[in-house]
């Protein structure tokens, strides 16, 4: 069945546009959880649908417009989050919820429907050869950053005041994970739908999470399995003819539910 799932294009560029970005939002995830911002991740897609809606609308690039508009979202909601007087799982209810409605009205009072439906829920057919190509771009700068970092993260994601003691400019790197999350949510929209994209963001640090203690391994597992998962939801939806994105995110509550029964078994062994 593989051989023959690859020899349609369109499932090509959704396997090439998918992966890059599952294994990006699995590497940022990861910070996301532990830091407890991973709802910023629902957040951030809720504005992006709504940018998306009404730029499409106005007869505007959506991607043009949804990138920056999404980047100042990330920044503003971390800028709530941390020093806000509404609390932060607050501030990001009141922004996406405001975000749905205004592309929700944008949608009514257009002729766009159809098209903004793709972003809302997402569509292994909309994804085209500039998706492919922003997602290799995204991946790479996305990747390169957390590496050349990766101490810097590690430090701020565990004991931000220590970090900050040692001279680490801990809200600069806050802000570097942010500005890495948006362009993730916003291009993986395309496949995954705004409803469902942050599901590539929680599920894969939480399993890994179920077996694994170490920061480190914990990172490698959620980005090994998010690929997995990615390409297994693929192969569940060209099956089925299911929506890529919900088979996607129903592999990995698959695998967080396996990770979760492997490691409580663990835990009895090693009691």
């Amino acid at each position: 069945m593989l051989e023959r799932m690859l020899s349609y294009d369109f499932v090509v560029r959704a396997v090439l546009t998918g992966a890059p970005m599952a294994l990006c939002a699995a590497l940022l995830g990861v910070t996301l959880v532990l830091k407890r911002y991973s709802m910023i991740g629902d957040g951030l897609s809720h504005v992006g649908f709504g940018t998306l809606a009404v730029s499409m609308a106005l007869g505007l690039a959506p991607l043009k417009v949804a990138l920056p508009v999404v980047l100042l979202a990330a920044f503003l909601l971390l800028r709530v989050s941390e020093n806000g007087k509404i609390k932060g799982d607050a501030a990001i209810a009141l922004i996406s919820v405001s975000s749905l409605a205004i592309g929700v009205t944008a949608v009514s009072v257009s002729r766009v429907g159809a098209d903004v439906n793709a972003y809302l829920f997402g569509s292994i057919l909309a994804v085209n050869d500039g998706d492919v190509y922003l997602s290799a771009v995204v991946a790479a700068v996305v990747l390169a950053l957390y590496v050349l970092f990766y101490n810097k993260i590690f430090a701020v994601t565990f004991d931000e005041t220590f970090a900050k003691a040692a001279g680490v400019n801990t809200g600069a790197f806050n802000m570097l994970v942010a500005a890495l999350t948006a362009p993730v949510i916003v291009v993986g929209m395309r496949l995954m739908g705004a409803m469902l994209i942050s599901g590539l963001i929680i599920f894969p640090a939480l399993t890994a999470m179920r077996l694994f203690g170490g920061f480190r391994r914990v990172v490698i597992c959620a980005a090994a399995l998010s690929v997995v998962c990615f390409f297994s939801g693929i192969a569940l939806s060209f099956a089925t003819t299911a929506p890529a994105g919900a088979s996607i995110v129903l592999t990995n509550l698959t695998a967080f539910c396996l990770f979760w029964v492997v490691g409580a078994v663990k835990g009895r062994v090693r009691g």
